[in-house]
């Protein structure tokens, strides 16, 4: 029997990001970024959880624009830190999102610090026909003592997986996306919507 088509609009306007999931997800799934539907506003993320921000953009779109719909968020937590920067990832230096910036205060904040274990995590949070779910995916490593790598963006070149032997930013988009944790709840995500 033939999978129906279902369309699911993703809360992003970055294309690339639309793309990597569209790969990761059945072919009978499509994915429409919010510019594709005619929506150009940042959505507010104010809560204090990953899973809290993920259901206030998907919540948010679903409300306005009555579509089946999903909305990820990403944190690095570094125990060390107290599970810091976590939901302030991608703000940790200052509001202007710094990939550069908040590499460097991350390392200076680790400075003389053996116990470097971190974990990457994503909430991704679905409505669809008005009910909603919350996947989480989770990868774990530690943050090496400098750069190394070009791939990726934000922590990547300082994250390195668990047993992998090089940071996210030195691994091929396909090395990556079959352990990272946004890979991980998209799986679950996956699972889920071909169960529909």
């Amino acid at each position: 029997m033939e999978s129906k088509t279902i369309e699911l609009v993703f809360a992003t306007h970055n294309k690339n990001k639309a793309l990597e999931i569209q790969n990761l997800l059945p072919a009978h799934v499509h994915i429409k970024t919010l510019s594709e539907i005619g929506c150009f506003e940042e959505i507010p993320e104010e809560q204090e959880t990953l899973e809290g921000n993920a259901l206030q953009k998907a919540r948010c779109v679903f409300q306005q624009f009555g579509v089946n719909c999903f909305a990820d968020d990403t944190g690095l937590e570094v125990e060390a830190l107290n599970n810091e920067p976590g939901v302030y990832s991608a703000r940790y230096a200052g509001e202007d999102k710094s990939d550069e910036k908040n590499i460097a205060l991350l390392l200076q904040n680790l400075k003389g610090v053996a116990q470097r274990k971190a974990q990457f995590r994503t909430a991704i949070a679905l409505i669809i026909d008005g009910e909603e779910h919350v996947f989480e995916g989770v990868v774990k490593g530690e943050i090496r003592k400098e750069k190394s790598g070009n791939n990726g963006f934000g922590y990547d070149p300082i994250f390195e997986p668990e047993s992998s032997g090089k940071t996210f930013a030195e691994m091929t988009l396909e090395e990556k996306n079959q352990i990272s944790h946004r890979a991980r709840a998209i799986k679950k995500l996956s699972d889920f919507v071909e169960r529909l």
